[in-house]
């Protein structure tokens, strides 16, 4: 696929290896590869077409059509812009550490709070805290 793309005047980024990009004037398209799918948009939609249309024909390439999903990340395309959350992947995380159900609040304690040991506390497991903290940071 990356010896195709070049060969058609791709130029490869040069941090990210699996990202194409191909000007055509003041127009560009971008392509990223990510194991077996392919992410691509045009700054033109004629640019979409003649890619799309190259890597049926060479590839068998099948179009699934506008992502809305891609590595955990929800994506919206509107007329006023692309929007990108992770409201899927946090409600599996609430349901998954049972806090689905839990109170919410835009701060989970005051800030000026000072904390302190707890000697009559129910003790933590350190391993589902590990994983919470985890799977926070993906």
């Amino acid at each position: 696929m990356s010896k195709f793309l070049l060969e058609h005047n791709f130029r490869r980024d040069q941090i990210d290896k699996t990202l194409f990009i191909k000007n055509k004037w003041e127009d560009f398209i971008i392509i990223q590869v990510y194991v077996d799918d392919i992410i691509f948009g045009a700054t033109n939609d004629s640019l979409c077409k003649e890619f799309s249309t190259r890597m049926t024909k060479e590839f068998g390439m099948s179009m699934v059509g506008e992502f809305t999903f891609f590595l955990g990340l929800q994506i919206k395309q509107l007329n006023d812009g692309i929007f990108v959350n992770q409201s899927k992947y946090v409600n599996e995380l609430l349901k998954r550490y049972k806090m689905h159900e839990a109170k919410h609040a835009s701060t989970s304690i005051a800030t000026s709070t000072k904390l302190d040991q707890d000697p009559d506390g129910k003790p933590v497991n350190d391993r589902i805290y590990q994983g919470m903290i985890g799977s926070l940071l993906y």
